[in-house]
């Protein structure tokens, strides 16, 4: 899956592009249909622990999945939006089989 990572305010290393890249392509076990995907990483002006954001879009076709979750650590945001995207490529993919 081509998956485009945009870091916000601050640079990103290979390791966590190849992470973003794995934890992606595992989505598309569950709805094939998935065009690309866009990773916004975000560093949070707050003094807040959890100030790290992941914004993931996913596009499939007729649409666009939208998660955004924060966490202590990209990794973590990540994990939790990939999570969520998963249950809604499934919940997807269940609608679609239901209603051809």
């Amino acid at each position: 899956m081509k998956v485009n990572v945009h870091a916000v305010n601050f640079n990103i290393d290979k390791k966590l592009v190849d992470f973003v890249q794995e934890k992606l392509d595992k989505l598309e076990k569950y709805y094939d249909k998935v065009v690309s995907s866009d990773v916004y990483l975000k560093l949070e002006n707050t003094s807040d622990k959890e100030n790290k954001t992941a914004e993931v879009k996913i596009h499939v076709p007729g649409d666009e999945i939208v998660v955004k979750k924060t966490g202590k650590s990209f990794e973590e945001a990540i994990d939790s939006a990939t999570s969520s995207a998963e249950r809604m490529l499934l919940k997807r993919k269940e609608k679609i089989r239901m209603h051809p």
